[in-house]
């Protein structure tokens, strides 16, 4: 498809940002059944259900808009998630908590990129006058951000002192 104006960018990013939760939400899973600490274990799976909440919400707009979400494939999410299998799944630890430690950077990882996916497509949608596609896109922002945040918590809380 060729990029002639905002909307065929935010188009694309919406199926590009669809891609990237569809790759990341069986690395979360993942990562939530390997952890051994409990809360980040339950933060993980919180974290599956909101991604899978968020490609319904893009789903819907795709289908506003008359396209396919699966239209793109996301390769920065694609590293990400090989990322998160080489260095917390398929690693060796000698050490759960050392392991949980790894998990949180891998999951924060892929966060931050759905995070900027998210934002820059919240601003393409205010631009173009697309308020009911913000609205969505904000909400799954917001939820990501928080996501974030307690994940940032868990760690400074006990995760990260157990693994030192």
């Amino acid at each position: 498809m060729a990029m002639n104006d905002l909307k065929d960018v935010y188009l694309d990013q919406i199926q590009d940002i669809y891609s990237a939760c569809k790759q990341s939400i069986d690395a979360t899973t993942k990562l939530g059944q390997t952890a051994k600490d409990d809360e980040l274990g339950k933060a993980l799976a919180a974290g599956s259900k909101g991604i899978a909440e968020g490609m319904e919400k893009l789903e819907r707009i795709c289908s506003d808009h008359g396209i396919d979400p699966n239209g793109e494939f996301c390769k920065g999410m694609e590293g990400l998630v090989k990322e998160a299998h080489a260095h917390a799944l398929d690693e060796q630890f000698g050490s759960d908590d050392a392991r949980d430690a790894m998990i949180i950077t891998q999951y924060q990882r892929m966060a931050h990129y759905a995070i900027a996916g998210y934002g820059c497509c919240v601003a393409f949608a205010n631009r173009l006058g697309l308020d009911g596609d913000a609205a969505m896109l904000k909400e799954c922002l917001d939820e990501t951000r928080q996501g974030d945040e307690h994940m940032s918590k868990i760690a400074q809380q006990g995760v990260n002192a157990a693994a030192a």
